[in-house]
Formats: structure tokens, sequence, C-alpha cells
């Protein structure tokens, strides 16, 4: 099993959301974060007044996955998410031991 992690714009959300659907995948996590990466911020002019802001607007997904699915998720996200700006984001995929669906006690691939 799989757990993958991706930032991305949140402009790009509803793309991502919809080319996840077309793979069927059941379900998946999603929070608003702040961060930067190598474009460290950016600069805005306001009302004359410049200044910096240093943690931008993301969005977080969370999915946990079958092995088999990983790759072929990895790469509807990136397909989605992709504008070739800085600030695409990154998409991290870990390791996951095991899963455990709360409700019926069901345990790994099962759970998911």
């Amino acid at each position: 099993m799989k757990y993958i992690i991706s930032i991305i714009q949140p402009g790009k959300l509803e793309q991502v959301r919809l080319a996840l659907a077309d793979l069927g995948l059941s379900g998946m996590t999603v929070s608003e974060v702040q961060g930067y990466g190598r474009q460290l911020g950016k600069t805005e002019i306001y009302r004359g007044a410049e200044y910096e802001i240093h943690f931008l607007p993301k969005v977080k997904i969370e999915i946990a996955v079958d092995s088999k699915q990983a790759s072929k998720i990895v790469d509807a996200i990136k397909s989605a998410a992709h504008s070739d700006k800085i600030g695409d984001g990154k998409i991290f995929v870990l390791d996951m031991s095991d899963a455990v669906r709360i409700r019926t006690g069901e345990t790994g691939k099962d759970a998911i």
C-alpha cells in the first residue's frame, strides 16, 4: 500500500479531482495549507507599499491506495496539476504498512 501526499495550486484542485475520479478513486483528504518552496514566497504591492508574502496558499491532497494503483494516481495528479510555472507543487509517495477501517475493523487493502 502507498500513501500519496501532493501539494498543488488551489486552482488545480478540481482538475485533479476529476482526473482521479476518472481512475475510480474512492476517496481523498483535502486540506488548505500554506507554504513555500524554491520560489520563497512573492512580493506584492498594495496601495503603493511593497510587502512580502512568505507563505503562499496551497492545497494538500492525501490518498491511501493499493501499490498497483500508485503510479497511475501519481501520473494523473502530475498531468492535472501541471502548468509549467514555478510553484506547481510536489508529490510524495510513501510506503504504508497498514490501514484500519474503524467502523468494520477491516485492515490492509480492504480498509482502503
